[in-house]
């Protein structure tokens, strides 16, 4: 069976919903193929951090006011406080991963997306004019014919080894295991964070009485990382870990993991992109992994639609790798400086002290928590002109329009880029903006001291692409959108 699209989006976890989610709600003709033939219950990723929650409020997805301030944790250590600003969502959002795909999931078939469960990849090639993409389906083979195709289909991806991307990868150093157990004994477990001279062990009840564990044994990687997971080994490994027997029974979802890590050494080849976890893969500390992910669908969700819809800057597509992979190799490298505090050895215990005061001091600089929560991104200014505020975030303020009362957030949600303007000392860029209002939507506001500019540009994602002063709104306004284009729904 022959399918035709705009884009494949090739993996069905959160991520890759969330891709065809975005690209669906601009128009793009959107075609997800997924191997599973249902979500998967299996306990993942539970976190959200904050900037991941502010950029999925500003794209219309339901949050919890309130901004304040979370409690987290850096390498085990507690102590970590990640706060948001007044007026922005709460810091940390903690959700099962099944039901974040399940919310993306409905948002795409919402905005009409096509979902093929029960297919998988085989074949991509791509040349100038598109991309081929065949998969085994219940029914044979589909063979999908698309102007691009984005992997979100994890650290194994097809779609990064089909079309030749290569990674720099680091090889495993310490072996994990992951599960969920009855104990008989519910209390030989506390739940919470478990460090001992041989590893560490967390462990989280659930609402049934189970308890879901894992564990980090440093001793070295495990002979065979595909090797299937027993009760035996898992419950001689938690046992061995806590220096006491712990007795279990009812697995599910045991697997394994570990340090091993990979960064591919582009997000972009021609009309191929890899998002989430075919992109990069890390130790899972910190619970950024799927925030990661999240951002990355949101920061190449406009842009893909830009570029399908021709409404796009030249150059607009490619700023995707040069903006998340960075990014990326951050992440990676801070989850490697929290497993060197979580070795055992009484060697690091000095050096466990001395985080555990900067983690009781970051309230005050935020240097470690905007880290975490990825609020300390500021993305590079492509415009060239030296533009102060280019790649900062606009936090949401209130702001009284011509419309009534309404706040950053409320203007992004449609998901076009905004022009605000602030005053009337502003309206004169609207005049330099007319040639590109089918795709930017201008907005007149009265002045406010919570925006430092009288007028700025605003990417769908939040961040900034111009603010007035130092640099020309008509030199920034082409870099990103292409002049006369629309963008959306025809």
């Amino acid at each position: 069976m022959a399918v035709h699209a705009q884009v494949v989006v090739v993996g069905g976890g959160p991520v890759g919903m969330l891709m065809a989610a975005e690209l669906a709600a601009y128009g793009v003709d959107t075609v997800l193929l997924e191997t599973r033939a249902e979500v998967s219950e299996g306990p993942r990723a539970t976190t959200l951090h904050a900037r991941a929650v502010q950029s999925l409020a500003r794209r219309g997805y339901p949050y919890t006011e309130g901004g304040g301030a979370g409690r987290f944790h850096f390498a085990g250590l507690p102590g970590l406080v990640i706060t948001a600003p007044e007026g922005e969502p709460e810091p940390i959002l903690k959700t099962p991963q099944a039901e974040l795909e399940r919310l993306f999931e409905g948002r795409a078939r919402e905005e009409g997306a096509r979902i093929l469960r029960e297919h998988r990849v085989t074949e991509v090639v791509q040349d100038d004019g598109g991309v081929r993409v065949v998969a085994e389906g219940p029914r044979g083979a589909v063979v999908c014919h698309a102007g691009y195709v984005v992997g979100a289909d994890g650290a194994r991806s097809t779609v990064r080894a089909r079309t030749g991307i290569d990674s720099d990868t680091r090889p495993a150093t310490v072996s994990a295991l992951m599960g969920t157990v009855t104990l008989p004994d519910p209390d030989a477990l506390a739940d919470g964070w478990r460090r001992t001279p041989r590893g560490w062990i967390v462990a989280k009840r659930d609402p049934e009485g189970r308890t879901h564990i894992r564990t980090l044994n440093c001793a070295g990687a495990h002979a065979d990382r595909h090797l299937p997971v027993t009760l035996e080994e898992f419950r001689q490994e938690v046992s061995w870990i806590a220096g006491e027997e712990i007795r279990m029974d009812a697995p599910r979802w045991l697997s394994r993991f570990s340090d091993f890590d990979r960064l591919a050494r582009t997000f972009r080849a021609r009309r191929a992109l890899l998002v989430g976890d075919a992109a990069h893969v890390h130790f899972p500390i910190g619970g950024q992994g799927l925030s990661t992910g999240v951002l990355d669908a949101l920061n190449l969700g406009w842009k893909l639609a830009l570029t399908v819809h021709g409404s796009a800057g030249a150059g607009l597509l490619d700023t995707y790798d040069q903006e998340r992979r960075p990014l990326a190799r951050r992440v990676i490298d801070n989850t490697r400086a929290q497993l060197a505090l979580m070795r055992p050895g009484a060697e690091l215990d000095v050096l466990r002290q001395v985080f555990a005061g900067l983690l009781a001091a970051d309230g005050e600089r935020g240097e470690l928590s905007g880290m975490i929560s990825a609020q300390d991104t500021v993305l590079p200014d492509h415009t060239g002109e030296r533009c102060p505020a280019a790649g900062a975030f606009l936090h949401n303020v209130p702001l009284s329009t011509e419309a009534g009362e309404t706040d950053v957030i409320g203007l992004l949600r449609d998901g076009r880029p905004l022009l605000l303007l602030l005053g009337e000392s502003a309206e004169r860029y609207a005049e330099q903006a007319r040639d590109w209002t089918g795709t930017v939507r201008v907005v007149r506001a009265k002045a406010t001291p919570d925006v430092a500019y009288e007028a700025v540009l605003v990417r769908p994602d939040g961040y900034l692409a111009w603010a007035a002063g130092e640099c020309d709104l008509a030199e920034a306004l082409p870099v990103y959108f292409a002049e006369g284009a629309l963008l959306g729904r025809p």
